[in-house]
């Protein structure tokens, strides 16, 4: 199913920040420059353990930045789940960190218990390709859908850039160093034929290069995010803002060469929208560690996560529904504790 991926991290960061946990961070803040998961995180080994062994209770949930849609949705499941799971000494804390391979990371060197991540990443990861070149993640299972992560592609009219292809020569945003955002971006990149040095790239998330793009500091900006975003809601209210398409050859390019499927942005979809625009798609899921969270306390967290989905007030808790709660698990392990529960739901 994983077709040639894209790399974009060093060897140095993964050999010294995945196995050595030497690492000071990961990424600026996805969408942003945020503090880590690796800085927000690294206090939280060995408290309130498992009687039952190394397992523990107070868990770190690593999300996004805080201009992305990780972060803010990530807030309000660690609340439904603080308000919701009986379980002795039991606590969750969301930490800003860079996102999906930051969060693997994270679970892999025992510094967060809890990770939210592309549903691609997460597969590379199991199989040391993309980001995570010689180092195999195998201390994480999923433990449910999210939401369905699209990848758009943002300037304004006053820039005069029409396609991707246009990005030459241009300022572009390409997302955070090792988030699923900028590896995807230079997947989409390249089938256009732009490598890197044909553009300046700016490694920063969605949410500082909104701010940029209405400054006209930037030209564009890539962002893998909820549909629609409200980051770009709030740039359509100063900017005209145009979505650049992925399309013919160039998507088809992306589909070869990686787990994103295509998605049609719908004109519906943003008010400054006049037509369809293509693009990629694919799951934002959550993970937990298998070796720091019992197979009990991930039963009781799937439950009582997708039980009280109703108390997540974010657009994207909408697609946390029992219907949906095993897309993007191919390929995946699945945590034991959230099997349980799955096969509970199935039998219902």
């Amino acid at each position: 199913m994983m077709n040639k991926k894209f790399t974009y991290l060093s060897t140095a960061f993964l050999s010294i920040g995945l196995v050595l946990g030497a690492c000071g961070g990961a990424e600026e803040a996805p969408e942003g420059e945020e503090p880590t998961g690796e800085d927000t995180a690294t206090e939280t080994e060995g408290e309130a353990e498992d009687p039952t062994g190394d397992f523990l209770t107070d868990l770190q949930l690593g999300t996004g930045s805080t201009g992305g849609t990780y972060y803010p949705l990530g807030q309000e499941m660690a609340n439904v789940l603080n308000n919701n799971v009986e379980y002795e000494d039991f606590n969750v804390s969301a930490v800003a960190s860079d996102a999906s391979v930051a969060n693997l990371g994270g679970i892999f060197r025992g510094e967060m218990q809890l990770g939210m991540t592309v549903n691609v990443t997460a597969v590379e990861s199991l199989t040391g390709e993309g980001d995570f070149e010689g180092v195999e993640i195998d201390n994480f299972g999923f433990m449910g859908h999210i939401y369905p992560e699209v990848m758009q592609v943002v300037t304004t009219e006053n820039t005069g850039i029409t396609s991707i292809e246009d990005l030459r020569g241009k300022r572009v945003a390409i997302g955070p160093a090792g988030s699923g955002t900028q590896a995807a971006a230079k997947l989409i990149l390249e089938a256009y034929g732009l490598q890197e040095g044909d553009y300046e790239a700016y490694q920063e998330g969605f949410g500082d290069a909104s701010s940029r793009l209405q400054d006209g500091q930037l030209d564009a900006s890539f962002g893998l995010l909820g549909l629609p975003a409200s980051s770009i809601d709030e740039l359509a209210f100063v900017r005209d803002v145009v979505i650049l398409p992925i399309e013919g050859d160039a998507l088809q390019h992306v589909i070869d060469n990686s787990d994103y499927g295509h998605l049609e942005i719908e004109a519906e979809a943003y008010d400054f929208l006049d037509e369809p625009v293509d693009t990629i798609t694919a799951y934002a899921v959550l993970v937990g560690s298998t070796s720091q969270i019992s197979e009990d306390l991930a039963y009781e967290i799937t439950k009582g996560l997708y039980e009280n989905v109703d108390q997540i007030s974010h657009p994207q808790g909408s697609f946390m529904t029992k219907e949906n709660i095993l897309l993007g698990s191919d390929s995946l392990p699945i945590h034991p504790g959230s099997q349980r529960y799955f096969d509970e739901i199935e039998a219902e």
